[in-house]
């Protein structure tokens, strides 16, 4: 009796462990799938090379949101990947146990949890309106400032799985304590860092509140980060809530090439990560 439910216990572990990682990929999938069945008929060369057509023509693409998205995301990742390792360093090496430690975790947490639409408006108030003018500036810093939080407290916590005994090495060499963070126990633990930093990454790819306040959005072509630009996210929203069958279709395209480059994205920094010159020591 004592074996046969060992056995059965054993089964029912492997079965919920089953259920529950069907249950994580399951949502994806038939997002994808729906995505695939309303989207991909849409997708052409004039979907990737030319700017969006007046209501009322057929045809034309989202060339010019394709470039303003990344141009955005590069900004808010120019801004928020060093911060955001940055802090977490000091969370995890230097500033352990203290007040200020605690302090920044807190404003992290809390931070994470502020809504995207509120963030929009925070910067809309700090740069726009001094500006007087939208910019793809003020969208970078929007995005930006969202990633933050999520890569110092992954970063933080990637950091303190890294033994103490690398530390201690590192220390009884004569390695100053500054380089052995930044070559030694950054490096170990960046396989977890860089899936932190493609975490905020996608989380921010998709955003659309924040832009509204910020980027604003453009029909045409446009790389001026001091004027308002196109994005992926903020084209799809337009095309999305307007009256026309012709966006309604350009909008399940967007929707498609989209959540198809961050997925792209994120599993080539993954398969670069853990095999590549990135693996690290880990």
């Amino acid at each position: 009796m004592n074996r046969a439910w060992r056995m059965f216990a054993n089964h029912a572990a492997t079965g919920l462990a089953i259920i529950s990682t069907v249950l994580v990929v399951a949502p994806l999938v038939a997002i994808f799938i729906y995505l695939l069945y309303k989207g991909a008929s849409s997708i052409n060369l004039a979907f990737f090379t030319q700017i969006p057509k007046p209501v009322g023509e057929t045809g034309g693409g989202m060339a010019n949101a394709i470039v303003g998205s990344g141009i955005l995301l590069a900004l808010g990742s120019i801004l928020g990947v060093p911060v955001g390792i940055g802090a977490g360093i000091y969370l995890a090496e230097f500033g352990r146990g203290g007040k200020l430690a605690n302090f920044v975790r807190f404003t992290a947490d809390v931070l994470n949890g502020v809504p995207s639409i509120v963030m929009g408006i925070a910067v809309y108030s700090l740069i726009v309106l001094p500006q007087k003018h939208f910019s793809a500036l003020s969208g970078g810093v929007a995005l930006g400032i969202m990633m933050i939080p999520t890569i110092t407290r992954t970063t933080e916590e990637m950091l303190l799985m890294v033994p103490h005994a690398i530390r201690e090495a590192a220390l009884g060499l004569g390695v100053p304590n500054w380089r052995s963070v930044l070559s030694i126990t950054l490096k170990t633990a960046s396989p977890g860092v860089i899936t932190g930093c493609m975490l905020a990454f996608a989380r921010v790819a998709g955003e659309t509140a924040p832009l509204l306040f910020t980027a604003f959005g453009n029909n045409f072509w446009s790389a001026n980060i001091n004027q308002p630009i196109a994005a992926l996210p903020l084209q799809i929203y337009v095309y999305a809530i307007s009256p026309y069958d012709e966006w309604h279709r350009l909008a399940w395209a967007g929707a498609l090439v989209l959540i198809s480059l961050i997925v792209v994205s994120v599993a080539l920094v993954r398969y670069v990560t853990t095999r590549g010159v990135l693996k690290g020591a880990s």
